[in-house]
């Protein structure tokens, strides 16, 4: 079978490399984790993957807010060369500071919409486990998932706020929705959200943190759990 190789972006504080390559591999495909600045002499590299993940974590220590320095170093590095990757069909998936960095990229929500992860209402860092459903027919990674996922946050800024919120849902680019209680404040519940190819989406939640059923801590109190594996078997089928 067709594994499609799929590329994991690092930077220094980063924390969820292994996580999401372990999740590709375990969904079929070739993961390859490389550091940001790895990219700095040779950017073209990216056209060799048909999936690009910008993990979560704590790029740079968050120093200057979250995702800002990883955005200017992607910006720098590789900034057209991932533009030019997601033009020719490549999925761009990210997660937590990932989400953040892609926000900040102006890749998500895309098409002059506006869009920014806030601090979390109550002003506090939150690291719980929540459940989260597919709600867009667009989105590449979601578009066929029908079960809820169940997988941890953990994240100072994660609260989604937009000034087009119901434009994202005319154009269904909202594509995962808070259906626990929303952990945030996120407007309108939104725990992911897609660009208008469907290709590229951005959350907070970890699906990574819940491929295997013994991740999960309540797997034996007979509550049905869906897995965060999911998505990226969605991914990993549209990209072969």
């Amino acid at each position: 079978m067709n594994r499609p190789d799929a590329l994991v972006i690092a930077a220094p504080g980063t924390n969820r490399d292994a996580d999401v390559g372990f999740a590709l591999e375990r969904a079929g495909a070739r993961a390859n984790t490389v550091l940001v600045n790895d990219f700095m002499q040779d950017a073209t590299r990216t056209d060799d993957f048909g999936i690009i993940v910008l993990a979560g974590g704590f790029s740079y220590a968050d120093a200057l807010g979250a995702g800002r320095l990883f955005a200017l170093e992607i910006d720098h590095a590789l900034g057209e060369s991932l533009r030019r990757a997601v033009q020719a069909g490549a999925l761009v998936l990210g997660i937590c500071n990932g989400f953040q960095t892609l926000v900040r990229l102006g890749l998500l929500p895309g098409d002059d919409m506006t869009g920014a992860l806030a601090h979390n209402d109550g002003g506090t860092f939150v690291c719980q486990w929540v459940r989260i459903r597919a709600t867009s027919s667009l989105c590449v990674w979601t578009k066929n998932l029908d079960a809820e996922i169940d997988c941890p946050i953990a994240h100072g800024e994660g609260r989604f706020v937009t000034d087009d919120l119901a434009a994202l849902r005319q154009h269904d680019r909202i594509a995962l929705q808070y259906s626990s209680t929303n952990p945030n404040g996120s407007m309108g519940d939104v725990a992911g959200i897609c660009d208008a190819t469907g290709r590229v989406l951005g959350l907070m939640p970890h699906p990574e943190n819940h491929v295997v059923d013994r991740q999960n801590p309540w797997r034996q109190r007979g509550t049905p759990v869906g897995i965060g594996l999911r998505l990226f078997e969605e991914g990993v089928r549209h990209a072969r």
